[in-house]
């Protein structure tokens, strides 16, 4: 029984982990606001001589962006900041991944944003 749930606290720990709650967060501003609006996306990185890469994506149904940043292992900045500009209406997930230095993906992390469309305007289909 105590192997059983000490095995169960560890897989729990390693997928935590591996969700990115500890090597990579997301704050996104404004989490709602009117279109177009600008995005501001922060990621916190926790240093590791294995990340090589961040990919932040902001994507809908109808609109898709991303950004790519090299990462130089322990040396990289902790903060990493992108800004989306003129982003259309719409309910976003904006979401990072954090690349290893083998192409896997390390940690992701994501948040939800609305961007209100202009009055008249629907992002959703009749």
């Amino acid at each position: 029984m105590k192997t059983t749930l000490m095995l169960s606290a560890l897989l729990t720990m390693a997928t935590v982990s591996a969700s990115g709650n500890d090597a990579l967060r997301l704050a996104v501003s404004p989490k709602q606001a009117f279109a177009p609006s600008n995005l501001n996306i922060r990621a916190r990185v926790v240093p590791d001589s294995s990340n090589r890469m961040l990919e932040v994506v902001a994507e809908s149904g109808e609109f898709y962006r991303s950004s790519k940043t090299q990462l130089d292992g322990d040396q990289a900045p902790a903060m990493i900041t992108v800004v989306f500009r003129g982003v259309p209406g719409g309910d976003y997930v904006i979401s990072g991944t954090l690349i290893d230095d083998q192409g896997r993906r390390r940690a992701v992390a994501a948040e939800h944003v609305m961007i209100i469309p202009p009055e008249g305007l629907s992002t959703v289909a009749p």
